[in-house]
């Protein structure tokens, strides 16, 4: 458990160990929520916003877009073949 003080300006400094530990760099903005007669301090936006354009590029798929259903279809069909493989062995 670490210590620490709330300064004459409310700021209070968080140990070293905790910052590093989840990567905390100056300039971190945080959420400050009162719970339960607690301080809970939450990261704002730890990771940056994304479009979804962005991120279906690292899939490879380049065919038309695909329904939910289609795609669980297709998840269940290439477990199906997976577990038709282990059972052969």
């Amino acid at each position: 458990m670490e210590i620490t003080r709330l300064s004459s300006k409310g700021q209070i400094i968080i140990p070293k160990t905790i910052r590093a530990a989840h990567h905390w760099d100056a300039g971190m903005e945080f959420i400050v929520e009162e719970r339960d007669g607690n301080l809970v301090l939450r990261p704002l936006k730890p990771f940056p916003v994304t479009r979804l354009e962005k991120g279906l590029g690292c899939t490879g798929y380049q065919g038309s877009p695909k329904s939910l259903e289609e795609m669980d279809k297709g998840i269940a069909e290439s477990l199906r073949q997976c577990w038709s493989k282990n059972k052969k062995r």
